[in-house]
């Protein structure tokens, strides 16, 4: 009924089938990445979505030819609009408001019954250039979403009495 099953339930997907994305399920997971949360609600995301198979085969190759890139029905491209901010911590927004938006957009996926991985090994100029991005602008990481042609085992995961404490480390 809740979240947790789709959080329980979603793996990185290496293996997808050849087809393409509905669109109205895109949408509705572009849309999960639009609400989600930012530092100072400043929202610094520009999501450019690669499906044509010439530019798909293009991105995949500047991610260094990994097959689930390729095989993908889309590629969810985030880039962060604003490199520049960093929070009152010291410590830049853009990769934390950015993973929060992928973050969300994987948890939509999953609910829509696709598979997605993050990609975040790819040549960052080669995604600058094919995309024709503004050089203000960083690529932070690619989500990949397709059909899941082979669900990957999932990892086995700490306990909570490993990583939750209350009150002191």
């Amino acid at each position: 009924m809740g979240l947790i099953s789709e959080i329980e339930d979603r793996t990185s997907t290496r293996r997808f089938k050849p087809a393409s994305i509905d669109p109205l399920k895109l949408d509705r997971i572009l849309e999960a990445g639009r609400l989600a949360p930012s530092a100072k609600n400043r929202q610094p995301w520009r999501f450019i979505v690669v499906d044509d198979p010439v530019l798909k085969e293009k991105v995949a190759a500047a991610a260094y030819g990994q097959e689930h890139v390729r095989q993908a029905g889309a590629i969810i491209v985030a880039c962060s609009t604003n490199i520049a901010y960093s929070m009152p911590n010291g410590q830049a927004s853009y990769p934390i408001d950015i993973t929060f938006a992928v973050s969300f957009m994987m948890l939509q996926a999953e609910k829509e019954g696709y598979g997605t991985c993050v990609v975040t090994t790819y040549n960052e100029s080669s995604i600058r250039t094919l995309l024709t991005l503004p050089y203000s602008m960083r690529t932070v990481m690619l989500l990949a979403i397709g059909e899941i042609d082979e669900r990957s085992p999932r990892s086995s995961r700490k306990s909570m009495q490993e990583v939750v404490s209350f009150n002191h480390w």
